[in-house]
């Protein structure tokens, strides 16, 4: 498996486990993106994936970035895969 492909995996973690932390509103959370970082930088794999932790600031402002990329473009892939492929480019050592 490629850093892409675990940080995919790591993202689909990040989703699963959000959803059920805000199951009560259906995963609705206007503040998604700190929440996700939050969790990928204290409860993931996700710094040593890249080589070394990305400020969080950076991290959230990327994920708020990919998700109005991945609207626009409509790609055909999994969400999890376009943002990872973009976090490792951006971020990997």
């Amino acid at each position: 498996m490629d850093r892409s492909d675990s940080i995919a995996a790591l993202l689909n973690e990040a989703s699963e486990t959000h959803h059920v932390v805000f199951r009560i509103v259906d995963g609705d959370d206007p503040d998604w993106a700190s929440w996700y970082a939050d969790w990928l930088l204290d409860h993931s794999e996700l710094s040593d994936e890249l080589g070394a932790p990305p400020v969080r600031s950076h991290l959230v402002h990327a994920l708020v970035e990919l998700d109005a990329a991945y609207t626009a473009e409509q790609p055909s892939e999994p969400w999890e895969d376009y943002y990872a492929r973009a976090l490792v480019a951006r971020f990997g050592q």
